[in-house]
């Protein structure tokens, strides 16, 4: 089952932040500086990478909020704007 989070960090120190961002767009798009939605193939690969955010935020200083998306909840949102964050379509060639 594929779940959809969005990902909001705040972490004041540049070299933590810029591990974090770099963690996180292995698994999502950025959509602003600190937020990123992120797809994952099921909850186990959902915690891989809270486990991976763990051993970079510093919990004195540092934050990370996940919102898991319900495929209701995902397939209403709104945006303004020029950011478009709809999943792409994907087109299959035979060569």
């Amino acid at each position: 089952m594929a779940l959809t989070v969005i990902a909001a960090y705040d972490i004041p120190a540049d070299s933590r932040r810029s591990r974090l961002a770099a963690r996180l767009q292995r698994w999502g798009d950025r959509v602003q500086y600190s937020v990123f939605i992120c797809r994952f193939e099921d909850h186990a690969e959902l915690a891989k990478m809270l486990a991976e955010a763990e051993t970079i935020i510093d919990p004195a200083t540092d934050s990370l909020v996940i919102f898991r998306q319900c495929s209701t909840c995902w397939e209403s949102h709104l945006s303004l704007g020029q950011e478009d964050i709809r999943p792409p379509t994907l087109y299959w060639a035979a060569l």
